[in-house]
């Protein structure tokens, strides 16, 4: 066991993943923490690049973008076990290509970052505010199914954490598009 943990010790590659999770979570922790000191819980903003890029301070008891879970709880669960999931392939996954490896470190640290607001405050923080082009489908029928309208002017106020997760996740989609799946080939060994 010694020699096991020897090895992966000094395994740069190693070293660089778990500070990458550990650097998300510290970031995301202390840009919130910020926030929510010297910003106040009033809908107000504070511009950065113009009406582009600005500072909203928000508290989101949903899912990441604002999208609204009914039963919390659940989700804090389904959010624990996910992260255990990421986490143990993290580990397990040592020998796997460099960029599969950080795309899954991005997923992670930036699940722990919001997992822990939700533990300590039942809510996450979110204070990133874009604006993004206009997209607005009204609604049709087709066949017999009815479809609402849908419409984004602004996109939804995220944080650093589901920063990370979507870059995680977009360059997990992209390996996997076109390169050999990994995890199929751990479960094969």
């Amino acid at each position: 066991m010694t020699e096991f943990i020897h090895s992966k010790s000094l395994d740069k590659r190693s070293l660089f993943i778990y500070a990458l999770v550990v650097g998300i979570v510290l970031l995301d922790q202390i840009t919130k923490i910020i926030i929510k000191t010297y910003m106040s819980l009033d809908g107000n903003s504070i511009p950065i690049i113009g009406n582009f890029l600005r500072l909203t301070y928000i508290e989101n008891a949903g899912m990441a973008f604002g999208i609204q879970m009914q039963n919390r709880i659940l989700f804090t669960l389904l959010s624990i076990a996910a992260t255990v999931i990421v986490s143990i392939y993290l580990i397990r996954l040592t020998k796997e290509r460099f960029l599969f490896r950080v795309s899954l470190a991005l997923i992670l640290g930036g699940a722990i970052g919001n997992l822990i607001d939700r533990l300590l405050r039942g809510r996450v923080v979110d204070f990133i505010d874009v604006e993004f082009f206009d997209i607005s489908i009204q609604q049709f029928k087709l066949w017999f199914i009815h479809f609402h309208g849908y419409s984004l002017t602004r996109w939804p106020v995220f944080n650093i954490a589901d920063s990370a997760v979507t870059c995680g996740l977009i360059l997990l989609t992209l390996i996997l598009i076109f390169q050999r799946d990994p995890l199929k080939q751990e479960v094969s060994a």
